[in-house]
C-alpha cells in the first residue's frame, strides 16, 4: 500500500512543478491575447468612427447641396405671387 502512496506523491509533486514552472506563461500568454483582442476592437472601433464620420460628412454635403439647388430654381415659395387675369 506504501508504493501506491509514494506513487501518488510522486504525481503531486509533479503537478506542482509544473504550476510553478508554467503559471507565468499561460498566464502571459492569456493576457496577450487579452491585449491582443483590446487592440483589435480598438483599432477597428477607430475604423468604424472614421467611416461613419465620412459618411455623415458626405449625407450632409448632399443635402446642403440639394437645398441650395432647390432654392436657386425657381422662386421663394414663401413670396406671394401675383397673378393677372387675361384679357
Amino acid at each position: 500500500m506504501s508504493a501506491k502512496k509514494s506513487d501518488v506523491a510522486i504525481v503531486g509533486v509533479g503537478a506542482a512543478a509544473c504550476i510553478a514552472c508554467c503559471a507565468a506563461p499561460i498566464g502571459a500568454a492569456l493576457a496577450a491575447i487579452g491585449l491582443g483582442t483590446a487592440a483589435g476592437v480598438a483599432l477597428f472601433g477607430i475604423g468604424a468612427l472614421l467611416v461613419s464620420a465620412v459618411a455623415v460628412a458626405w449625407v450632409l454635403h448632399r443635402r446642403r447641396r440639394a437645398r441650395l439647388a432647390a432654392s436657386q430654381c425657381g422662386p421663394d415659395p414663401a413670396t406671394p405671387v401675383t397673378i393677372s387675369p387675361r384679357t
